[in-house]
């Protein structure tokens, strides 16, 4: 998993309430398991028609938004099914933060498993990042996660708070994958004592070429 420390970036405003994961990527898209790709249909039914053109009207179909690498939204976002395929959809895009008032909960932590950090901000605080987003001249922000900060176009910050272990993992890339693997030297030294005491477990249980002929 890649590092996040900090991010400068164009911040897309999504100025909407209860954005849930079938509008983040849509039912049709989940019969893949692969985390990359997904990026084209983010946000499908809301970014293109049936023919496959594109929405003018949607945000991230404007300039300077197609390159956002963070999203400023309305409250309640990833909210419906669990589907882990929301953060893939908006990782492959290119989208490394999201901001938010408040997340449901599953999409909330699958955020943290893939990379992407999702903050919570006060509705006040909210409504000038959102400000800061809408102006095209200059929407980029810089979301500084060691010092837990967001840096406006104006000079102002908005402070935030990330659970300590959530932060860490962040920082230093790790996933469930990579956590487990900074215990790869005592998961070793156990299947080591492991095969002394009960080798029966580790025999190799495929069939032998003299009993295949």
């Amino acid at each position: 998993m890649e590092k996040f420390d900090k991010l400068t970036g164009v911040a897309a405003p999504l100025d909407m309430v209860n954005i849930d994961t079938d509008k983040i990527i849509p039912k049709l898209h989940l019969r893949t398991i692969k985390r990359t790709g997904l990026g084209k249909v983010l946000f499908d039914e809301m970014r293109f028609n049936e023919d496959g053109t594109e929405k003018p009207e949607f945000i991230l179909n404007q300039e300077p938004y197609r390159a956002a690498k963070i999203i400023v939204a309305g409250d309640n976002f990833g909210c419906g099914s669990s589907r882990e395929h929301a953060p893939w959809a908006l990782l492959d895009f290119g989208v490394r933060c999201v901001i938010s008032t408040n997340f449901a909960d599953i999409f909330y932590n699958n955020c943290f498993k893939n990379g992407i950090l999702p903050i919570r901000v006060t509705k006040d605080e909210l409504d000038a990042l959102m400000a800061d987003a809408k102006d095209k001249e200059n929407p980029e922000l810089t979301v500084d996660l060691e010092d837990m900060v967001i840096r406006r176009p104006n000079g102002g910050v908005v402070k935030f708070e990330v659970d300590e272990f959530r932060r860490e993992c962040l920082l230093g890339g790790l996933d469930d994958i990579g956590l487990t693997m900074q215990k790869e030297e005592s998961i070793g030294d156990y299947e080591s004592k492991l095969k002394l005491s009960q080798p029966w477990l580790f025999r190799d249980t495929a069939p032998s070429e003299k009993s295949i002929s």
